[in-house]
C-alpha cells in the first residue's frame, strides 16, 4: 500500500462513523504484515505536512504493531517484520524521536524502548556510538531521550546482566559531564534547560540505582558531578513562569529538576553510607562521601526545609524525600552533631506542623470524603506523603535518639493538649490537636514499652482522646477512633474506660461524616483482637455487621475487610446465624469491586484489592462455621457463580483466594453438587493452559472430589472425570519442559485415584505406573523420587498381583525393586533416612511391601521373598518408633501449651517457629526439613496449606505434614495388616512360610516376633477406641 492510500485509510480511522471506522481498522489489520507497511507508517507520523490527528492514529498503530510483533515471545519463532525493514525503522526513529510534537515523542519513545529492550546490544550494536556522536553536536536533547531509555534498560539489572552498563557509562558520561556543567552555567535558564538537566538526572539514576558505576569510584570524576547536583540543590528554583495551579507546578519543569536531584543524592547516600558495603574500595568511597558531601547535602536540605517554615512553596515529593534524608541521618554520629543545633526548629516548626491537618486536607474532606479515605489508606500515596515522612522522622528519632528527645517531643505535644483545654471553643487549635493525637499514635511502640508513660497512657486517653469521640470537629473525631484503636491492646486498669473506647468507636460507624465511619471500622478491629469478654460486643454483633456492610457498599477497600476477617476469627461458629448473609454481601461487594477494577483497569487499583479481601473474607467464614455442614448447602448458589467466573481467565488475579473457597465448599458440604463437579473442568483446563503455579492449590479440591465423591468420579462418563485426570496428569508428568517441583501434585493424585478407588480402576494401573516410570528415570529432585515411588508403592498396595505382573511384562520390576531398596537404606550425614521420611512415607511403603508377602512362587521368587520381608520388618520397626516419638512430643507440646496459658495472655497459642519446631521432631527430620504442622481440628487448612511448593534445596524436599492427605489406609493398621498377610502366606503355602522363617537370622526372627506380638496389643487398642467412640456417641445421642 503507497503513503496516500495508507493516509486515507488512518484518516478513516478517526470516522465518527463506527462502520467507517471499522471498515478502516480491518484495512489496516489486513495490511499490517506486508513489506514496507512500518516504514510507511513511520513515514507519516515524521511527516509535518501530514494532519496530526493522522500522524497520532500511526503512531499508535505503529507503537502496538512494534510491541507485539518486534520481539517474538517464541524464540522458535519467525519475526513478522523483515530485517530490512526492521534495520530502516532503527535509522530513522532515531533521527526523528526529538523531531516530532510531544504527544507523538511519548509513543516513538515506547517504540524505542521495546527496540532497544529486544536488540541492544547484539542487534542494534551502533545504538551507543550514534548516543556519542549526538552528544557532541546539535542533537543533544535526540541523544539525551535515547540515552535514558538506554540506561533505563540496565536500572534493575544486577551482575553479568549489568555489564553493557559499564561501556554506556565509559562511553557517555563524560560528555554527559559536560553538557551538565554548560547547563548549570546559564544564568536565566529557560524551561528547555531544565528538560535537558531533568534527562541527565534520569541517565545518572538509573545508571547508579542498584550500584556505582567503576567511572564514578574515581574522586576526581565524582566531585564534578556532585558539584553540579549540589549547585541546583542550592541554587532557588526560578520564580517566574511558575504555574498557580498546585497540580501543574509540582509537574513544572524546574521543580522537576530539583526533585530528581534530591532522589540522586538520597540514593547516593544509602547505597554509600546505609549499606556498608563490604568491598574495601567501596567502604573507602563511601566514606569519602559521608566526610565530604553528606553534611553538605544536609546542609541544603535543611535550608529547603525552611522554605516550608516561612509560608514558601516545596513540592510534597521533594519536602518527602529530603525528610528521608533526615531520618537517615539520625542514626549517625557526625550527621546527628550537625542536625543537632537546628533540631528544635526543624521538630516543631517544620515537622509538627507537616503532621497538622491543614487546608488542603479540609478541601477534601469536603469536596470529596471518598478521596480523602482512598489517600489516607493507600500506601502509595504514604510513599510520597510529607505527613507520612514527617512521623517516620519523628519516630526514627525518639528510636534511635531518644534520651534526649522523647522527653521534649512529648511535653510539646502536652503543651498543646493543654492549650486546646484551656481554650473556648471557638479559639480551640483544632489542627494543632489533631497533629498532636497523630504524633501520639505515631509514637505508639514506643510509649507502650517507656516509664514514666507507658503508665499514664490510660489517663491520657481518657483525658485527651476520648473526648474527641464527641467533637465538633469531624476530624478529630477521626483521629480520636485511629488513636484509640492504636493503644487497644493496653491494659487498662479500669475495664470501663475500654468499654467506654469500644463503644465510642461502634457509635462512630453511624457518624454522619464518611471519613469517621472509616476510621471507627479500622479502629473496631483493634478493639476485637484486644476483647478478652465477648460478652462486650456479642449482644451488638448484628448491629456491628450492619453498619460495617453500609459502609462497604460506600468504600473499597480491603483494610475494611480484614476488620470483618477479625470479628469472624473471633467469633467463630457463633458467626453461624450470619454466615449466610454474610457471604451474600460479601459476594455482593466483591462483584461491585471487580467492577470498578475492570473499569479502571489499574494494577494497584483499591477494587482489585477489596476484591481479593471479600474471597478472603468468605475463606474465613466457611472454616469458621465448618462443622455446620448443611450452612454449606445454603451458601453454594451464593458462591458458584464468582467460583465459574474466576476459575478462568477473568480471575487469574484472585485465582489463588477462589480455589481456597472451592476446597471448603467440596471438603466441609455434606456431599459434593453436581453443580460444584461442574468446577472440575475449568481447573483442569486453566491446568492445562497457564494455572501450572497453582497446581499445589488445586490438587486440593481435586482431591476432595475423587475421595468424597468417589461414585461419581468412577461411574459418570459425560463427561469422564478418570479420563480427564488421565490426560492432564500424564500431559504434566510427560512435560518434559516442567522442573521436577512442578509436577509434584500429579504422583499424589495418583495415590488419592489408588487409594480411594480399590479394585475399581484396573485399567489405569498399567497407564499410571508407565507413566510414574517413564518420569522416575529422569528425576533428579529426591522428594519427587519419593513420591514416584509411593506411586509404585499405592500400586501393590491397590492390586499386588496385577501391579508386579505389569512391572515384569514391561521389564523393570527388577530396577524398580532395586531402587526402591536402595532408596530405603540411604541415610544422611546425620545418620536420619535420606527418603521416606514422613509417617505416611513409612505407611505406604509397609503395605505396598507387605501385599507382596502373600503372592505365589511364580510371581515372587524365594529370595525376592525374603528380601521384602526384611525390608518390610525393617521399616515397621522404624515407623514404630517414629510414631512413639511424635506422640512423646505432643504430649510435651501439650505440657507447654498449658504452662503457656498460666503463664501470659496468649492463648495457648504458637508462635509459627514453634510448630515448625514440634513438627520437625515429630517427623524424626532434622529442622533443616521444615515438615508443616499437623491440625487434626482443621484438616482441610492444613491441607490447603501442605501443598506450597517445596524448597529447591535437597534438605528441605519434603516441605509436607503427614496429615495432609486423608486417606482409606488412615484406618488400616501396617503391624496387622503385615500380620494378616504372613497368616495368608502361612495357610495359602505352608512349606514357603516354613523356609521363610527358618532362612531368618536371629535379628530378623526377633524382629518378627516383636511385630507380632505389637500387633496383638494394636487389636486391644483398637478395639478400646471403638468402644470407648460408641459409649461417647450414645451418651451424645441421650
Amino acid at each position: 500500500m503507497d503513503l496516500p492510500s495508507l493516509a486515507v485509510i488512518l484518516q478513516a480511522a478517526l470516522s465518527p462513523n463506527p462502520d467507517e471506522r471499522k471498515a478502516a481498522e480491518h484495512s489496516l489489520n489486513q495490511f499490517q504484515y506486508t513489506p514496507q507497511h512500518l516504514v510507511r507508517l513511520l513515514q507519516i507520523i515524521v511527516d509535518g505536512n501530514c494532519d496530526l490527528a493522522v500522524r497520532q492514529v500511526a503512531s499508535i498503530h505503529f507503537k502496538n504493531f512494534i510491541a507485539k510483533n518486534w520481539s517474538p515471545h517464541d524464540p522458535h519463532e519467525q519475526s513478522k517484520i523483515l530485517p530490512s525493514d526492521k534495520d530502516m525503522v532503527r535509522q530513522n526513529i532515531l533521527v526523528f524521536v526529538a523531531q516530532v510534537p510531544t504527544l507523538l515523542r511519548v509513543q516513538l519513545g515506547e517504540c524505542l524502548k521495546t527496540i532497544i529492550h529486544a536488540d541492544y546490544p547484539e542487534q542494534w550494536p551502533s545504538l551507543l556510538q550514534w548516543v556519542k556522536h549526538n552528544l557532541q553536536n546539535q542533537q543533544v536533547y535526540g541523544a539525551l531521550f535515547v540515552l535514558r531509555i538506554l540506561s533505563r534498560k540496565y536500572e534493575f539489572k544486577s551482575d553479568e546482566e549489568r555489564t553493557p552498563v559499564h561501556l554506556i557509562v565509559e562511553e557517555t558520561f563524560p560528555h554527559l559531564l559536560n553538557i551538565f556543567s554548560g547547563l548549570v552555567q546559564f544564568v536565566n535558564p529557560s524551561l528547555e534547560v531544565a528538560d535537558l538537566i531533568k534527562l541527565i538526572c534520569k541517565i545518572f539514576w538509573s545508571s547508579i540505582y542498584l550500584e556505582i558505576p567503576k567511572q564514578l569510584l574515581d574522586p576526581n570524576v565524582f566531585n564534578a558531578w556532585m558539584v553540579l547536583f549540589l549547585s541546583i540543590l542550592e541554587r532557588p528554583v526560578p520564580e517566574e513562569g511558575q504555574p498557580v495551579d498546585p497540580e501543574l507546578r509540582k509537574s513544572w519543569g524546574w521543580w522537576k529538576v530539583k526533585k530528581w536531584t534530591v532522589h540522586i543524592l538520597n540514593r547516593l547516600y544509602t547505597r554509600l553510607v546505609d549499606l556498608k558495603p563490604q568491598n574495601p574500595g567501596n567502604r573507602t568511597f563511601a566514606q569519602m562521601f559521608q566526610k565530604n558531601y553528606a553534611g553538605k547535602v544536609l546542609e541544603c536540605h535543611l535550608n529547603l526545609l525552611n522554605v516550608i517554615r516561612i509560608g514558601g512553596y516545596l513540592p510534597d515529593r521533594v519536602t518527602n524525600l529530603i525528610l528521608q534524608y533526615l531520618s537517615n541521618s539520625v542514626s549517625k554520629t557526625s550527621m546527628y552533631n550537625q542536625l543537632q543545633p537546628r533540631l528544635d526548629i526543624v521538630l516543631f516548626e517544620i515537622i509538627f506542623p507537616l503532621m497538622c491537618f491543614n487546608d488542603n486536607d479540609q478541601k477534601l474532606w469536603d469536596e470529596d470524603p471518598h478521596e480523602y479515605v482512598r489517600k489516607g489508606y493507600d500506601i502509595i500515596e504514604d510513599l510520597y506523603s510529607p505527613r507520612t515522612a514527617a512521623m517516620d522522622f519523628v519516630s526514627e528519632l525518639v528510636r534511635k535518639r531518644g534520651k534526649e528527645n522523647l522527653q521534649k517531643f512529648v511535653m510539646f505535644i502536652v503543651e498543646i493538649f493543654k492549650r486546646y483545654d484551656e481554650a473556648s471553643v471557638e479559639y480551640k487549635p483544632y489542627r494543632q490537636k489533631d497533629g498532636a493525637l497523630l504524633a501520639i499514635g505515631a509514637l505508639c511502640d514506643k510509649l507502650k514499652q517507656t516509664e514514666p508513660y507507658k503508665s499514664e497512657l490510660e489517663r491520657m486517653l481518657v483525658q485527651h482522646v476520648f473526648p474527641e469521640f464527641s467533637s465538633p470537629v469531624g476530624h478529630l473525631r477521626a483521629k480520636a477512633a485511629w488513636v484509640a484503636g492504636q493503644y487497644a491492646h493496653i491494659k487498662f486498669a479500669d475495664p470501663n474506660n475500654f468499654r467506654k473506647a469500644l463503644h465510642s468507636v461502634v457509635a462512630g460507624m453511624r457518624d454522619p461524616e464518611l471519613p469517621v465511619r472509616v476510621d471507627s471500622v479500622f479502629a473496631l478491629r483493634s478493639f476485637v483482637e484486644a476483647c478478652k469478654d465477648l460478652s462486650e460486643i456479642r449482644p451488638i454483633l448484628a448491629q456491628l455487621l450492619d453498619e460495617f456492610f453500609k459502609l462497604m457498599n460506600e468504600v473499597e477497600n480491603e483494610d475494611l475487610v480484614f476488620t470483618l476477617e477479625t470479628i469472624v476469627d473471633k467469633f467463630g461458629e457463633e458467626m453461624a446465624p450470619y454466615a449466610l448473609g454474610l457471604c451474600q454481601n460479601l459476594a455482593a461487594a466483591f462483584w461491585k469491586c471487580m467492577n470498578t477494577a475492570e473499569a479502571d483497569d489499574e494494577v494497584d487499583d483499591p477494587g482489585a484489592l477489596a476484591a481479593v479481601g471479600c474471597l478472603r473474607a468468605i475463606s474465613t467464614i466457611l472454616e469458621s462455621v465448618s462443622r455446620l455442614p448443611d450452612l454449606f448447602v445454603r451458601v453454594e448458589p451464593t458462591l458458584l457463580p464468582i467460583m465459574h467466573r474466576m476459575l478462568t481467565t477473568d480471575g487469574q488475579e484472585v485465582f489463588e483466594e477462589v480455589l481456597e473457597i472451592v476446597s471448603y465448599m467440596t471438603f466441609f458440604s455434606p456431599a459434593i453438587s453436581l453443580e460444584m463437579w461442574s468446577l472440575w473442568p475449568l481447573m483442569i483446563e486453566a491446568l492445562a493452559d497457564w494455572a501450572i503455579d497453582f497446581f499445589p492449590n488445586i490438587l486440593v479440591p481435586l482431591d476432595n472430589y475423587i475421595s468424597r465423591g468417589t461414585a461419581h468420579f468412577l461411574t459418570c462418563k459425560e463427561p469422564d472425570y478418570q479420563k480427564s485426570l488421565w490426560n492432564m496428569i500424564s500431559s504434566i508428568m510427560g512435560d518434559k519442559n516442567l522442573e521436577d517441583g512442578d509436577i509434584e501434585p500429579a504422583p499424589k493424585l495418583i495415590e488419592v485415584v489408588f487409594q480411594h478407588c480399590r479394585g475399581k480402576v484396573d485399567q489405569w494401573v498399567e497407564p499410571y505406573l508407565m507413566i510414574t516410570i517413564e518420569r522416575l528415570r529422569r528425576t533428579e529432585k529426591p522428594y519427587l523420587k519419593c513420591l514416584l515411588m509411593l506411586v509404585i508403592a499405592d500400586a501393590l498396595y491397590y492390586n499386588a498381583s496385577l501391579t508386579l505382573s505389569i512391572l515384569q511384562k514391561i521389564g523393570v520390576a527388577a530396577e524398580i525393586f532395586s531402587l526402591w531398596f536402595e532408596m530405603l537404606q540411604q541415610k544422611k550425614k546425620s545418620g536420619a533416612p535420606a527418603h521416606f521420611r514422613r509417617v505416611n512415607d513409612k505407611k505406604v511403603c509397609c503395605l505396598g511391601l507387605t501385599s507382596l508377602l502373600p503372592l505365589p512362587v511364580g510371581q515372587l521368587p524365594v529370595e525376592a521373598l525374603g528380601r521384602v520381608f526384611r525390608a518390610t520388618l525393617d521399616l515397621l520397626v522404624a515407623y514404630k518408633e517414629q510414631v512413639a516419638e511424635a506422640a512423646q512430643e505432643e504430649e510435651e507440646a501439650e505440657r507447654e501449651d498449658e504452662a503457656e496459658d498460666d503463664d501470659d495472655d496468649m492463648d495457648g497459642v504458637q508462635t509459627d517457629d514453634e510448630d515448625d519446631d514440634g513438627c520437625d521432631k515429630e517427623m524424626g527430620v532434622d529442622a533443616e526439613d521444615g515438615d508443616e504442622a499437623d491440625s487434626t481440628l482443621q484438616k482441610l487448612a492444613a491441607q490447603v496449606k501442605a501443598f506450597r511448593s517445596a524448597d529447591d534445596s535437597d534438605d528441605s524436599d519434603d516441605d509436607y505434614s503427614d496429615d495432609e492427605l486423608q486417606s482409606p489406609i488412615d484406618d488400616v493398621d501396617p503391624f496387622i495388616f503385615f500380620v494378616e498377610n504372613i497368616q495368608v502366606l502361612q495357610v495359602s503355602d505352608p512349606p514357603r512360610f516354613q523356609n521363610l522363617t527358618q532362612t531368618l537370622d536371629f535379628h530378623y526372627q526377633a524382629l518378627a516376633n516383636g511385630v507380632a506380638e505389637h500387633a496383638g496389643q494394636r487389636r486391644k487398642e483398637i478395639e478400646k477406641e471403638k468402644m470407648e467412640k460408641a459409649s461417647a456417641s450414645a451418651v451424645a445421642a441421650s
